[in-house]
């Protein structure tokens, strides 16, 4: 039996990208989701496929870092039962300027994407969780967290906090398995728009990105998303405060 069937999890992030593939291959274990993102449209697509696996499936469009819509992402899961945690897969990268010329209404939303979105998360599901005395959070995170990288700089700061941020839970309550998964470099619209950004720092961003895709180093968001879920079926709590790297492990 997988270690996740009938077990339910907030993932956000999951109207496209990997956690659109991640949505599904949780659903194919046996997990029952409600998904998370500010796209409805293609929000509920993607419920309904998860629904047409045989799992329970709802979803709650907007913004995670908003308390409200975090707090009905956690209090929907817990309606369905079993309540397991998070996975949070949502995150903005707002490509191409240097990190001075970003507005302050950019910058918040690359900071509010990671970091925010994943602390409203936190307040919400940790004590249910603490309750319960187990339970799995995962946060996304980066290579680009441990090192500067012209025209991303807002993203790297706030993947950086984010991953301090898991270690700190995984320090504070360790009843719950906290781990940050690093996906890979993915195919998803972040690389998309990448190699293709403009601004005074996208020059060397876009070709950073553009040589990923033309040695072929690319995962599929399937790969990634299979990625995780394979780790998650294995032993999660070896990583507790660490960082898995789907490259590495």
């Amino acid at each position: 039996m997988t270690l996740l069937r009938n077990k339910t999890l907030v993932l956000t992030g999951a109207s496209m990208g990997i956690g659109e593939a991640l949505a599904e291959e949780l659903a194919e274990e046996g997990a029952n989701l409600v998904l998370g993102a500010r796209t409805r449209d293609r929000l509920l697509a993607v419920r309904d496929r998860c629904r047409a696996l045989g799992v329970r499936a709802e979803c709650v469009a907007g913004d995670a870092a908003d308390d409200a819509v975090a707090a009905q992402l956690v209090n929907t899961a817990r309606g369905l039962g079993e309540f397991h945690g998070f996975i949070h897969a949502a995150g903005v990268l707002a490509p191409g300027p240097a990190v001075w010329e970003l507005s302050a209404k950019r910058f918040r939303e690359v900071v509010d994407g990671s970091l925010i979105a994943a602390h409203q998360l936190m307040r919400h599901a940790v004590p249910l969780l603490l309750e319960r005395g187990e339970g799995l959070i995962v946060f996304f995170g980066s290579g680009a967290a441990e090192r500067t990288q012209t025209g991303i700089g807002a993203y790297c700061a706030a993947k950086a906090g984010e991953e301090h941020l898991a270690r700190q839970l995984a320090n504070e309550a360790p009843a719950i398995t906290t781990v940050v998964w690093r996906p890979g470099v993915v195919e998803t619209r972040m690389q998309a728009d990448a190699r293709t950004a403009v601004g005074s720092a996208a020059a060397p961003l876009r070709e950073l990105f553009a040589s990923w895709c033309r040695d072929g180093l690319l995962l599929t968001p399937k790969q990634s998303a299979r990625g995780l879920v394979d780790f998650l079926q294995g032993d999660p709590r070896a990583y507790q405060g660490k960082v898995a790297d789907i490259r590495k492990i």
